[in-house]
């Protein structure tokens, strides 16, 4: 089964880390990438820009209107994900805890139902 590990970030919070605490982050995902990795569940992962960058496009009768930020007006947003390929929902929640990031936000586990 594949699940769909979501990282999401919120500025306010992480401008309150100490540079050990966000350098234990990084370190932190280079070691949950190593271990998926070594056990075979890893699927993909990606780091996604900060909403800034991002453009949300919207369709009304025929016309596309696009505008600057991402489609949740919030200030946490994605920031990224790990696919992971594993036994059971309590592996794929296993996991998701041994994610750094869920020390200081959460990390949503989606059951992915459908790849194309």
């Amino acid at each position: 089964m594949r699940y769909l590990l979501t990282l999401h970030m919120n500025p306010a919070l992480w401008v309150t880390l100490t540079d050990d605490q966000k350098n234990a982050v990084y370190e932190g995902h280079g070691a949950f990438i190593k271990l998926v990795t070594e056990t075979g569940e890893m699927v993909e992962t990606k780091a996604l820009a900060e909403p800034g960058d991002t453009k949300t496009i919207r369709v009304e009768n025929g016309v596309a209107h696009t505008k600057t930020g991402g489609y949740v007006e919030s200030e946490a947003f994605l920031c990224g994900y790990y696919v992971v390929d594993v036994e059971s929902e309590e592996r794929a929640v296993e996991l998701a805890a041994k994610i750094p990031d869920a020390e200081y936000t959460a990390v949503e586990v989606r059951k992915i139902v459908h790849e194309g």
